[in-house]
């Protein structure tokens, strides 16, 4: 049976086009490599008159029953099967490599088993039986064979599923092994008539003894012969990776002198570096700086710290340094340079690590290489010439655009280094080519100088600098005849806006700039972002130019010059601005800047709903949202959070509602009229509920105007289509004004409509027929499968037992559904932790013992359909001190985590879980309580 199926199933495995056939035949296939039978026909299969696909299926049968079925060998028969596979390896030391690969995987897990006990002298045997001559095989082909068996055998024990005891005295095993392995490799390396071939695997396993961390001082020969391989093209990569292998393994910095001897060797590639950038080859360019940066960055505390070869290391440091200046541009001409950056952090952090004294002197030699190094960072952040960039495709601008992140990021660390003198120094550069009339520089030089300053100042406060005005007096002299290098201007003048808040006398210079730059689509990002954090940081300072600030907003949002998200920026920098104005002037500004686009919500209010006014209707709710996300005239008195505080204290606010207010009263109906037209569509709502959100959440107690009609319109709202956005916006409302005497009874009179419907959904566990007979409703359009879904999470809070008991059963039948209703898998996706903490809350005390079976469901459905999701929530929600109880200890915490992952299956033992750890929660256990329990 087993004989005259696997041709046909893995027929269909390699070249049957029918998917459902490939799934078929790969589960047959599984199954038959774990059956008792396949220590049969896996040698039957690789008999020589079969083609290479079953001869590999036997092979990796034969691995399989080795690596995972050990136990089922009986020790007796250890030595026929190892006899039997040294002679298999022997058969296709010069047939097919992919079957040879698996028997020599086969073999090595035999050998892992084994030793030391069972087979003590593991590696010898394997030299010795390979270099016997006999069974017609040649000596080449025997050698690759051997040398194949040595390269997979430690890879083998990296994968392997040893039991943790014997994995240490495996590793210890083959650790002395390597004495005899080491020999043999470099004689193989240093015989010059040993084939390319032989010589390409002695490199491949040299890579894979390393990994098991073998001494560098034992292995220091053969790694120098590596490099004796590096001219050879054909086993250049493969050297690379065995020298970067051998450098990089952790142990290896113990072996101080073995690195210093390293370092001449990693010098001497100097030439052959210099030859492959001269000529345009990249991968040997690439091969030679993963070298050198291994040694420095792996090692540079070591070799920093012998300080008698101090002038080899700075050597090493400046070829670095040539690999990170390398020529051309990235990601086109090299893709080099991007290696070393981390190198520059590494050595940075270790000369900082020493103690002062020892600092100082490593900072006399040092601080010299990082002015260099800013120097070639700067050059290399140059945009190519214009017909340059042009040709490139929008990939490699991206990488580019990553690339001169990375840089941006390292300038800004090296600055804790070189400290305001970088400033200056940058200052001094840009001030020579921009004063400089006879010779004119590129464009690409200023851009450059200013994104270095802008790296530093973004994340660095530079209050302090004295090179600041400056700067900002160099700007207006900058002549931007380029998008890239308007939008670095407009960079750096954003990132200066908290220095502009502290010297506002400076603002008449770069305002201009970025309010002409608000005109020009190209630079959409770039002078939005910027126009909103000065309006942010400087909004005190800026009524004097308020009148001109929302005169040319209000001409870029009517002429449509930027996309959604830009005009929603804008909007929320004119919050900014304006909430600095008296509240006439706030008002007079509003009317003028929301007229055009209430009367065109009026307009689209009266059409019938398709999809381009919906799209029209959203962004004009979000642009209102935004602008009172920001528009906040109570930070007036008391400015402390977030920008600079007013010169003086500014009178309170004066009396009268808030402006914010005004305008939502003003525009309250007309909202009502779209809503009526779009209640079941859950993004017009989402976008109506967030006005509100954004101004409570600002406004808090001056919002009380609203809470009558709001909470009169969302009952209205929540009653006709439940939805997320309404349920969470009531939350809100709830938070901030169920505890005042006046807004009560709306609020109450909200709050019980609210659970009223939401009780009327689950009382009767109505959804959950629903689910179970058609689950296609959850499909529909105006069903709100969020809202539902926090419904229930509230719902399981509720006192009444019925309650909770139909909500639990509601997600027992939703969650199954998660594999097949995609709304369903969407909100679990983003909302299942919510439901998690609730059923957490519950056993942690919150809900009766006498429900804790129907919570236990609940979590037995999340592990059973959300596994991946559940360990993750599981990990997160336990981390919080004190939930679900104050009484359970972070072990109890974990225990309880593992005994719920394990089971997947055994509903029952869940329950017992559950009630186990609600008692520890309640501090019943142990109790009389427990035992009637």
């Amino acid at each position: 049976f087993f004989l005259s199926l696997p041709p046909q199933a893995l027929h269909q495995l390699y070249y049957d086009p029918n998917i459902e056939n490939k799934n078929l035949a790969q589960k047959w296939l599984m199954q038959a490599q774990v059956s008792p039978q396949a220590w049969q026909f896996c040698w039957a299969l690789l008999s020589p008159d079969k083609v290479p696909e079953i001869q590999y299926f036997g092979a990796s049968a034969l691995h399989t029953k080795i690596s995972r079925y050990w136990s089922d060998i009986p020790s007796d028969q250890y030595e026929t099967l190892k006899t039997q596979l040294f002679s298999q390896i022997a058969c296709f030391s010069s047939g097919s490599k992919m079957v040879l690969t698996r028997l020599c995987v086969a073999l090595a897990s035999l050998a892992l088993n084994t030793m030391p006990e069972a087979w003590p002298g593991a590696v010898p045997e394997m030299v010795r039986v390979f270099q016997e001559e006999g069974g017609g095989v040649d000596g080449r082909a025997r050698c690759l064979a051997l040398l194949e068996l040595l390269t997979v055998l430690p890879e083998e024990f990296q994968t392997s599923r040893l039991p943790q005891y014997r994995k240490g005295q495996v590793r210890g095993a083959l650790g002395r092994e390597w004495g005899s392995v080491c020999p043999l490799l470099q004689q193989l390396l240093r015989r010059g008539d040993s084939p390319g071939a032989v010589k390409a695997r002695v490199l491949r396993c040299l890579s894979s003894w390393v990994l098991l961390d073998v001494p560098l001082s034992e292995s220091e020969g053969l790694v120098e012969d590596c490099f004796t391989a590096l001219p050879d093209p054909e086993l250049f990569d493969t050297a690379v990776e065995a020298i970067v292998n051998a450098i990089s393994q952790p142990d290896s910095q113990r072996y101080v002198n073995t690195l210093l001897k390293l370092v001449p060797q990693v010098l001497s590639l100097q030439e052959q570096l210099r030859e492959a950038v001269q000529n345009g080859d990249m991968e040997t360019s690439h091969g030679i700086c993963r070298i050198a940066v291994a040694l420095g960055e792996n090692h540079s505390r070591a070799l920093l710290e012998q300080v008698e070869h101090w002038q080899g290391f700075l050597a090493l440091v400046n070829m670095i340094m040539f690999c990170t200046g390398i020529p051309g541009h990235y990601p086109v001409n090299e893709t080099t340079s991007s290696l070393t950056l981390t190198f520059w952090y590494t050595l940075q952090d270790d000369i900082m690590s020493f103690d002062s004294e020892r600092q100082a002197v490593y900072l006399q030699v040092y601080r010299p290489v990082y002015f260099q190094l800013v120097d070639v960072l700067l050059h290399k952040a140059q945009f190519p010439s214009d017909q340059e960039y042009a040709s490139w495709s929008s990939d490699e601008k991206e990488q580019f655009r990553i690339y001169r992140v990375d840089i941006s990021d390292t300038l800004m660390y090296v600055y804790e280094m070189l400290g305001a003198e970088l400033l200056s120094n940058l200052y001094e550069k840009l001030g020579r080519i921009l004063t400089n009339t006879e010779q004119a520089s590129s464009w690409q030089h200023t851009e450059a100088l200013l994104y270095g300053f802008q790296s530093i100042a973004e994340t660095i406060d530079v209050n302090y600098s004295d090179v600041i005005p400056g700067l900002i007096g160099l700007i207006p002299r900058i002549s931007i005849n380029n998008v890239q290098l308007a939008d670095t201007v407009m960079f750096t003048i954003g990132a200066l806006a908290e220095w502009l808040a502290d010297h506002p006398v400076m603002l008449s210079s770069v305002l201009p700039l970025v309010l002409q730059a608000l005109g020009n689509p190209d630079l959409s990002v770039s002078s939005v972002s910027t126009l909103k954090k000065i309006c942010r940081e400087c909004k005190y300072d800026l009524p004097p130019y308020a009148t001109n600030i929302v005169a040319v907003s209000q001409e870029v949002l009517i002429k449509q010059i930027h996309k959604t998200s830009q005009c929603m920026w804008l909007m929320q920098a004119l919050g900014f601005l304006l909430s600095a104005l008296p509240v006439e002037e706030i008002l007079r500004n509003l009317h003028s800047l929301i007229t055009p686009y209430i009367q065109q919500l009026e307009k689209l209010a009266d059409e019938t709903p398709n999809p381009s006014n919906k799209l029209a209707i959203i962004h004009i709710l979000g642009l209102l949202s935004n602008l009172f996300t920001t528009l906040d005239i109570s930070k007036q008195e008391d400015e402390s959070g977030e920008g600079t505080a007013p010169p003086v204290k500014t009178a309170p606010p004066p009396p009268g509602p808030n402006p914010v207010v005004v305008v939502l009263q003003q525009v309250f109906a007309l909202i009502q009229t779209v809503l009526s037209k779009w209640l079941n569509d859950s993004q017009v709502v989402e976008a109506v509920c967030a006005i509100f959100e954004k101004s409570v959440k600002t406004l808090l107690h001056d919002f009380a105007p609203m809470v009558s009609q709001l909470s009169e319109m969302l009952g209205q709202m929540y009653s006709t289509i439940p939805q997320a956005s309404a349920l969470d916006l009531t939350r809100q409302m709830v938070h901030i004004f169920a505890s005042e005497t006046d807004n009560f009874p709306p609020i109450k009179a909200l709050f019980e409509l609210v659970t009223s419907v939401t009780l009327s959904i689950f009382q009767q566990g109505a959804q959950t027929p629903a689910l179970k007979r058609k689950p296609d409703l959850f499909l529909s359009e105006s069903l709100d499968v969020k809202a539902v879904f926090h419904c229930g999470v509230l719902s399981l809070k509720f006192p009444e037992a019925p309650t909770v008991k139909s909500t639990c059963l509601f997600f027992t039948e939703l969650l199954p559904r998660c594999s097949d209703v995609p709304p369903v898998a969407r909100v679990v996706q983003e909302d299942g932790k919510l439901l998690l903490q609730a059923v957490l809350e519950a056993i942690g005390g919150g809900s009766s013992r006498s429900l804790m079976d129907q919570f236990a469901e609940v979590l037995f459905s999340l592990n059973k359909h959300c596994f991946p999701l559940l360990t993750v929530w599981l990990k997160e929600a336990l981390q919080a001190a004190g939930f679900p109880s104050t009484r359970v200890t972070t072990e109890q915490k974990d225990t309880f985590t593992q005994q719920i992952l394990r089971e997947r299956v055994n509903k029952r033992r869940v329950k017992d879980i559950v009630k186990e750890f609600t008692l520890v929660c309640r501090g019943l256990h142990g109790t009389e309580y427990a035992a009637e329990y």
